[in-house]
């Protein structure tokens, strides 16, 4: 399976299983998603180095929606990058939707 394939896998999980359907994504603003994407991104010996964790200052959420992969494993790691590339899309849905509301609104 490609990367793009295991990316829009688990965006469809997201909407399936999670329920973060456009509607739900809507309700988020001020990069909520993207933020979320980077932190998956940054690898897990790198969020928490130094005096300030990367997660804490960063993830946009409640802290038990973050849900890393603590395999320490590369199915771990891929996991991981495959919901930041996933949140990464449900974020440009979330533009796209909204410019076309305020499209509308003009």
């Amino acid at each position: 399976m490609t990367g793009i394939e295991i990316i829009s896998q688990e965006r469809k999980r997201q909407i399936h299983f999670e329920g973060f359907d456009k509607a739900h994504d809507l309700k988020h603003g001020e990069d909520q998603l993207a933020l979320a994407a980077a932190v998956y991104a940054i690898p897990a010996d790198k969020r928490h180095k130094g005096p300030l964790s990367v997660t804490k200052t960063y993830w946009p959420f409640e802290l038990y929606w973050f849900k890393p992969d603590e395999t320490g494993t590369i199915g771990g790691r891929i996991k991981e990058l495959a919901k930041a590339g996933a949140l990464i899309a449900a974020e440009i849905d979330r533009l796209q939707e909204l410019d076309k509301l305020l499209q509308l609104n003009k």
